[in-house]
């Protein structure tokens, strides 16, 4: 996979870890969403803990991507949902530690009126593969 990060100053800079686009050429993987259910037991957990849902649904985002032969360092755009957007910055921590900020993918995030099993979080994600 090659992966340009486009930049301009006539737009306005990112706010966090993400980048205004990403150029990627490869196959491409579409992520469906992932919210906090543990694979061992298929069930949610972390009820009520924007924190450790976020972690849980980074780790299945990253089991998936595995499957597929792919990282964090493929992803080009994440999506992004939260049930209260006052848990962008705790929910902001936590992906954070598995993307570079240089090379952060795209990414939109909306507060929505409710998620799947009632979640605080939910994020999905497009990787380009070789």
């Amino acid at each position: 996979m090659t992966k340009k990060i486009i930049q301009t100053d006539l737009a306005p800079a990112p706010v966090g870890p993400y980048n205004q686009a990403i150029v990627a050429t490869g196959k491409m993987l579409f992520v469906s969403g992932q919210v906090a259910i543990d694979p061992a037991t298929n069930q949610l957990v972390y009820d009520g803990d924007v924190a450790k849902q976020t972690e849980q649904v980074m780790a299945n985002l990253a089991a998936i991507l595995k499957e597929a032969g792919a990282t964090f360092e493929d992803v080009v755009k994440t999506g992004v949902f939260l049930k209260d957007m006052n848990d962008f910055a705790t929910m902001n921590g936590v992906y954070s530690r598995y993307f570079d900020e240089a090379t952060a993918p795209a990414r939109a995030c909306v507060e929505v009126a409710r998620l799947p099993k009632d979640v605080l979080v939910e994020i999905d994600c497009i990787a380009v593969i070789s």
